[in-house]
């Protein structure tokens, strides 16, 4: 895990949220919804919860043991280390059952934050388990991210990110934005509120942010719930593609329009899972997304 050195820039907004969003469905893809939704209920705070006056050692297998049973590996051993290294933390992947993970020294004196970097480096080893990767070494931690928020312990990493005056720390690749949107896409899914449990003000103001963006998928035509302004620019839209068959598409917009021997039909991301659904361009219909099983309410 990059991104762990104390004092370093935090990087904020949403740069890497087309990644975060192929992420989210790649993660649907591979496990199905039913196996998302046995993580429905996130990692509570007490399993990673870690004093100063508790073993080092011990405390860390704890975790680790926590978030092993969390992330449903059951077979698998963590074997934690500590040594000067430059990234927060690293695992070495190998067929298991045992795995070795290195930490960062300086999480000997910061302890509060050995969950949020070995539910990154855990979450690698469930990644490798699925077969579930992808390429370049910046988009797979991307990847690692945004599944460990998806599946109830990325909380943890949004958590470890304070900043003020005279120093900062975030770990992890995503922003602290993007962390709050993953982490609001699923709460949406799950009903669920992560926020009683950050114990970072920034965390907050993070998640909060991240949390309107999340929403934001929710209001964009042809959704019903799209507001005003942007269900009047895809009736301009829809008919300029009617009136200019062929045209290309508006990147601008998440949909696109495309005609055929039926009609005209609409592609747009699904809200949840950002599968892409293709519909025919008839008005007021209800869909479910083919990939997550999401019904949508729609005004093509």
């Amino acid at each position: 895990m990059s991104n762990g050195s104390p004092g370093a820039p935090v990087v904020h907004g949403f740069p890497h949220l087309d990644t975060v969003r192929s992420a989210i469905t790649a993660l649907y893809r591979r496990l199905s919804p039913d196996g998302v939704h046995t993580y429905g209920a996130s990692l509570v705070p007490a399993d990673a919860a870690f004093s100063d006056a508790d073993d080092l050692h011990l405390g860390t297998q704890r975790v680790a043991r926590a978030l092993v049973q969390h992330l449903r590996l059951p077979d698998a051993r963590m074997i934690v280390g500590f040594r000067a290294m430059e990234h927060a933390a690293s695992v070495e992947l190998t067929a298991g059952p045992e795995y070795f993970i290195e930490l960062n020294d300086r999480f000997r004196t910061h302890r509060r934050d050995i969950g949020a970097a070995l539910a990154h480096e855990i979450t690698h080893v469930l990644l490798h388990r699925l077969d579930l990767e992808f390429p370049g070494t910046r988009d797979n931690e991307i990847l690692t991210d945004t599944v460990t928020a998806y599946l109830g312990a990325g909380w943890l990493l949004l958590d470890a990110f304070r900043e003020d005056a005279v120093s900062r720390q975030k770990l992890g690749y995503l922003t602290p934005e993007e962390f709050g949107y993953v982490l609001a896409k699923r709460a949406l899914v799950f009903d669920e509120d992560p926020s009683p449990w950050f114990t970072s003000p920034q965390a907050y103001t993070a998640y909060t942010k991240g949390r309107a963006h999340a929403l934001d998928d929710l209001r964009r035509p042809p959704l019903t719930a799209a507001g005003w302004a942007g269900r009047r620019r895809y009736a301009k839209d829809r008919r300029y593609a009617q009136d200019h068959p062929g045209t290309g598409a508006d990147p601008s917009v998440p949909y696109t329009f495309d005609s055929g021997r039926e009609g005209l039909r609409v592609s747009f991301p699904c809200p949840t899972c950002h599968q892409r659904i293709r519909l025919p361009v008839r008005g007021r219909t209800v869909a479910r997304c083919g990939l997550c099983r999401t019904r949508l309410e729609c005004d093509t």
